[in-house]
């Protein structure tokens, strides 16, 4: 093998000579854009956009909300603004198409929800609530669920407002989920509990509390395509799968990130991370930190 012969070899104390190394940034114009790969690039919004969502029937439009108090519906071809859902009093954090396209529902932190007919681009419902969590449709009817900092849980009939109410532990319903059945729902709370909710009774299935719970907020929840299993995500770094007819705890992911968490708590040390989604695919098991 021949030698390489450096221009630069370290010298005595280790140190490379004057000359400078090329990096990757140099070249590049302060102030200058970065690069950017992607098609098409929507600018609408005048401050930071928290939520994005795609209509399922055709994946033609997209909706967006932002910290500009507004959300809005455009087409994903060219960028254009089909219309703007204005109206709202806070930072829209979820906008959502129903399961058809022919609606989008949008909610603020502050709790006012809007729903907005896609094919005349009119609001055709509202209601508010306590500070918003998390907002989602029905799988197959005009249904909205939402969880609220108060612990609630609210569903409602669009448009016509019919209303139902499940009530959790006194602390914030912090994430949840419609399963594939559209009669049960699940929801992780901030004390680390999860209940599933049967939707026509009002009641509560299963309760997972105490060792079966989590030692943190749950973040994120999911089921597999028949329901018959969901996973809970939590600010604990464990991930837990649940079998929906028993609700029994049947596996646990636990990442190196929840032994780092155990020994920052036991040296002071802020914790940082957390399992933020969860999901199923047809054979494994997803989930992010």
């Amino acid at each position: 093998m021949e030698d390489v012969d450096f221009a630069d070899e370290p010298d005595e104390d280790g140190e490379m000579g004057d000359e400078e190394w090329e990096t990757e940034d140099e070249g590049v114009e302060e102030g200058a854009d970065p690069h950017d790969d992607s098609e098409l690039t929507y600018s609408k919004h005048t401050a930071s956009v928290f939520c994005v969502s795609l209509d399922p029937k055709e994946n033609a439009l997209a909706v967006t909300g932002g910290e500009d108090d507004k959300a809005c519906v455009w087409r994903i071809t060219d960028g254009e603004t089909m219309f703007e859902c204005i109206g709202h009093k806070d930072s829209v954090t979820c906008a959502t198409f129903s399961h058809d396209s022919s609606m989008v529902a949008t909610g603020d932190m502050s709790g006012l929800i809007k729903v907005w007919k896609v094919e005349d681009t009119k609001e055709i419902w509202s209601f508010e609530v306590a500070d918003l969590e998390w907002l989602e449709w029905h799988p197959c009817a005009h249904v909205l669920l939402c969880g609220t900092a108060d612990g609630n849980t609210w569903m409602w009939k669009i448009p016509s407002g019919e209303c139902k109410t499940f009530q959790g532990p006194n602390c914030p319903a912090t994430c949840g989920q419609f399963l594939p059945d559209g009669k049960t729902a699940v929801v992780g709370y901030e004390d680390g509990s999860v209940r599933l909710w049967d939707l026509k009774q009002g009641s509560t299935l299963h309760v997972l509390k105490g060792s079966d719970a989590h030692s943190g907020p749950l973040t994120c929840v999911s089921s597999n395509a028949d329901g018959s299993l969901i996973l809970t995500g939590s600010v604990d770094c464990d991930t837990k799968m649940v079998n929906t007819a028993t609700g029994k705890v049947v596996g646990v992911f636990r990442t190196e990130s929840n032994v780092s968490k155990a020994s920052k708590r036991e040296e002071g040390e802020a914790e940082t991370n957390s399992v933020e989604s969860v999901g199923f695919c047809s054979v494994y098991v997803i989930y992010i930190i």
